[in-house]
């Protein structure tokens, strides 16, 4: 069979470059893969079953309709337990048989069809139909083994047809696309129905059907849903851009016309190039082979611009239609394995796994430059796949490395006690509470085949194509009778021409006879991801100068500098914010070639501000360690374009903080002997960030943060904003600024004048408390619920409440706690006065606005604290009051954190 030969002629270069991975290494993995498949599933099984999928933070099950909506998201829900359907066959190759039978069994007696419910046609086929196709072929080969299945009677296949019959309506157009939604009682015609209004369809919802509508009508003898299928592709192809031979986005499932011209191999085309091949290589139908290799010759005439993989209009095919990609191309080099076109399969695997290793996983898109562009991450299988193809193609161990690393940040960043989430954002590692059904159909499969030995699998992967949902279908399919019913309809321009494409894949000993030669193709991309892209130059007329005073020379506290922008006619305005604004009269100018002088100027200051906005660097983090908050309070903080890059710092900067004098940070600090050792609390404004930078860093401060100026701004609802330099080089800048809107700098400053003294991590993201508390003892009142000690590490000293772990029960403590000494603080003993040994007060500075200086606290603090004047008490109970007001604005964050706390212990 077809497949048989294209794998094994595939991998050929079974010598290995560098040190190879050993066998108790692999078996090790191995294992580790059908640990994490156990938890998974088991939760699954556990917490949400018969529920569609599993939300494994809430540990519940996700039901439509009692959860809020997510849009499109959710049209793969029809209340059909689809995690379960989705897992079968995973079962069987993990094996897993007990529970597969288990799991059947479940499937007949729980899972009902006749639901009342509008779902997605693609969705439904390749997981609930494929799914269900993918568990009768195992449960038909368990059968023939003698052993297990004896019962089977082709249950789930019978299941399958109802699935296949209830989205046949769908298919009722003139075109023969399919709709995109179908309601899996009432079909698409009629009010009842709550869809069939729909027009547009995405080419690879109506093109990813003849796998599995195929394998149905093989298995039924049924030709209805293969022919369905066929006439769908054939009206893809015809509606092919001719010149070239591309495919839209987007199309009328009436008309045909396309809806987005824009063409690519990733969201929303995808799996239609993938089926083409695919159906190839399981019914046998050179068709299919031929249309492929056409769209193939396109892709990478076009598409292709190794190792990026770029849209373009189908109209315009050397004209880019977006600067970033999506993750669903990682699924690519997998299909260029399979059609055995190495050596770019390899190049762009590079680029994506140097930008997993950036950012912990690939997120849902990123620029071309490498930057985050849509930061969530669903867990997606499509990196794995062909990392697994690439294995199986080259046997060169760097794969299984690349698998290694997918398999630890799994657990590292994503697992949590029920199972695991998806990332809500690479950049943070917050998640999200949902684990989807392909993450265990799909994610192990390919892991498993990835470090398992052929005596692991308890069947011939190579006897079975793998669906775009990794299910399995036998290539025997391609033998059957039923396959003479379907007639094909070649028109003249369609004979085939053996000189335009390859019918088999080349051995890859005669591709590469080196066995290092695939390191050498991925030697130059591995420090491409790390790379900026080059400023373009500015844009210049033909026989025009350059200005006096280039853009990015400018800075806007030289004099000689604005004098010159005098003279060109370019006058500066002081923004409230704290940005600045340049206009330009060409009728002030001294000259004429001032005036075009200044035009210039102009134009490249709007180059260089666009050119700094897309260098968009991703959100930080400033967590606040000390207590009460113990890491529980996170502030998403913007970046400076300058200064330290909190990313390639493991640790990040910890310090306590300190209202800088002046607050501005515009001149020189004046109270440097508290700010050394310290972070400065700066305002935004009066004068350039790179500025006050300066200033804190000659002061000894370890870092600074900005406090925006204007009131009410908040990062809920305003964009990232990042700091720029000022102009100039920024390279004696070598400690972290970070940025806070107003809201969240006030969480800080009132923090400060409520406890006195606040440590706070500076870091690229969020990090759990084993790490903050790496070398202590963690605090007790993290590991228990409620404390009543008078002598707990960081928690609550002479207290005479109750410490709750909970960051809400600020209004239980007291005055009297002891605050956590600044040992950077410089102070004598006459200063401390009665305060315990080793213990510094703050340094009296004035705070901004409101802000007053709090007394350090001294072994009397109790009787200090029963004897203070009502007023005095009344204005303690205001702050902490002010403090859990905006701490309620966090809500969401702070129990996102307790139940990262849960999940650690």
């Amino acid at each position: 069979m077809l497949f048989k030969l294209l794998i094994p002629t595939l991998v050929g270069a079974l010598c290995i470059y560098g040190e190879a991975m050993t066998r108790e290494e692999k078996r090790k993995l191995k294992n580790q893969v059908v640990e994490m498949f156990d938890h998974a599933y088991q939760n699954y099984m556990d917490h949400a079953y018969p529920a569609d999928e599993l939300m494994p933070l809430t540990c519940r099950g996700r039901v439509r309709g009692l959860e809020p909506s997510r849009g499109d998201v959710d049209d793969a829900l029809g209340k059909f337990s689809l995690t379960l359907i989705d897992t079968l066959d995973t079962l069987v190759l993990l094996n897993k048989t007990t529970e597969f039978e288990a799991a059947v069994r479940k499937v007949l007696s729980d899972v009902k069809l006749d639901n009342d419910i509008v779902v997605s046609v693609f969705e439904t086929n390749i997981r609930v139909l494929g799914g269900l196709l993918g568990g009768h072929a195992m449960a038909v080969m368990l059968k023939e083994g003698g052993h297990l299945m004896q019962w089977y009677q082709d249950e789930l296949l019978h299941m399958a047809k109802d699935v296949g019959l209830r989205l046949l309506p769908a298919f009722n157009t003139s075109s023969g696309l399919p709709y995109p939604r179908v309601n899996l009682k009432y079909g698409v015609r009629g009010p009842e129905t709550r869809t069939g209004t729909e027009t547009d369809t995405c080419t690879a919802c109506a093109g990813t059907m003849i796998l599995e509508f195929a394998a149905l009508s093989r298995y039924t003898g049924d030709p209805v849903f293969e022919a369905h299928a066929r006439k769908a592709l054939d009206f893809l192809w015809e509606k092919r851009q001719r010149n070239s031979n591309l495919v839209g986005t987007t199309i009328n499932i009436h008309s045909g016309e396309w809806v987005r011209r824009d063409s690519g191999v990733g969201a929303g085309i995808d799996s239609y190039y993938e089926y083409l091949l695919k159906a190839y290589i399981l019914l046998g139908d050179d068709q299919f082979l031929q249309r492929f290799n056409i769209h193939y010759a396109s892709i990478m005439k076009y598409i292709s611009q190794p190792p990026l993989l770029l849209d373009v209009h189908i109209h315009k095919p050397l004209l880019p239609a977006r600067t970033w990609m999506d993750s669903l191309l990682a699924f690519f080099p997998g299909l260029q394995v399979l059609k055995g076109d190495i050596r770019p399969a390899i190049e762009t695997h590079e680029m994506l796994y140097q930008v997993t290793k950036k950012h912990n996983f690939l997120p849902e898109a990123f620029t071309t430059d490498f930057r985050v562009h849509w930061a969530q991450h669903p867990l997606r299988p499509e990196f794995a796949e062909s990392t697994y193809f690439l294995y199986k193609a080259t046997g060169d161990s760097y794969y299984l490395e690349a698998g290694r690393t997918i398999l630890e940040n799994l657990n590292k960043y994503a697992r949590v006690p029920c199972g695991f989430a998806a990332m809500k954002d690479v950049r943070t590692g917050s998640h999200e509470d949902r684990m989807d059904s392909f993450f265990l159909a799909e994610m192990f499969k390919y892991l498993f085949l990835l470090f398992a030995d052929v005596e692991d699998v308890p069947f011939d992967v190579e006897d079975y194509i793998f669906t775009t949902e990794a299910h399995f279908l036998p290539l025997s399919l391609s033998t059957s009778p039923h396959s003479s019913s379907i007639t094909l309809n070649l028109t003249s321009e369609e004979e085939f021409d053996d000189s335009n494409f390859d019918w088999t894949c080349p051995n890859t000993r005669l591709l590469f006879p080196d066995p290092a030669f695939p390191q050498h193709i991925r030697e130059p991309i591995r420090s491409v991801v790390d790379k900026s892209c080059p400023r373009p130059a500015s844009y210049r007329e033909p026989g025009m100068g350059r200005p006096p005073l280039r853009a990015q020379d400018f800075m806007a506290n030289n004099p000689e500098h604005l004098e010159l922008l005098r003279r060109m006619g370019v006058s500066l305005i002081h923004l409230k914010d704290g940005r600045v604004q340049l206009v330009q009269h060409a009728t002030q100018a001294v000259s004429a070639v001032a005036a075009e002088d200044g035009v210039r100027f102009m134009q490249e200051m709007m180059e260089l501000s666009s050119q700094q906005q897309k260098e968009q660097l991703p959100p930080r983090a400033i967590q606040i360690v000390s207590h009460p908050y113990f890491g529980r309070v996170v502030l998403t903080a913007g970046p400076a374009q300058f200064g330290i890059d909190l990313s390639k710092s493991i640790t990040g900067v910890r310090g306590f903080v300190t209202v800088a004098e002046p607050y501005s940070g515009c001149s020189e600090i004046t109270n440097a002997e508290y700010i050394q050792g310290h972070i400065a609390l700066l305002q935004r404004g009066q004068c350039m960030f790179a500025e006050k930078a300066r200033h804190i860093q000659k002061a000894g401060a370890i870092g600074g943060i900005v406090i925006d100026d204007n009131e009410g701004s908040s990062s809920d609802t305003a964009p990232l904003f990042q700091m720029a330099g000022d102009g100039r080089s920024t390279d004696d800048v070598t400690l972290p600024l970070l940025f806070l809107f107003h809201k969240e700098g006030n969480i800080l400053l009132e923090s400060l004048k409520e406890y006195r003294e606040v440590e706070v991590l500076l870091s690229d993201k969020a990090r759990d408390r084993a790490s903050i508390f790496k070398g202590k003892s963690l605090p007790a009142c993290l590991i228990e619920d409620n404390v009543d000690t008078q002598t707990q590490d960081g928690c609550a000293t002479k207290a005479t409440t109750t410490a709750s772990s909970e960051p809400q029960g600020l209004s239980d403590l007291t005055s009297t706690e002891q605050a956590k000494p600044a040992p950077q603080a410089v102070t004598s003993p006459n200063e401390v006065g009665g305060a315990d040994e080793g213990t510094s007060p703050a340094p009296d500075v004035d705070l901004p606005e409101d802000l007053t200086h709090i007394e350090s606290h001294s072994d009397q603090a109790k009787e200090k604290t029963d004897s203070e004047p009502k007023e005095e008490a009344k204005e303690r109970t205001e702050n902490r009051r002010s403090v859990e007001s905006l701490l309620a604005d966090w809500q969401e964050d702070l129990e996102a954190f307790q139940q990262m706390e849960r999940d650690e212990l």
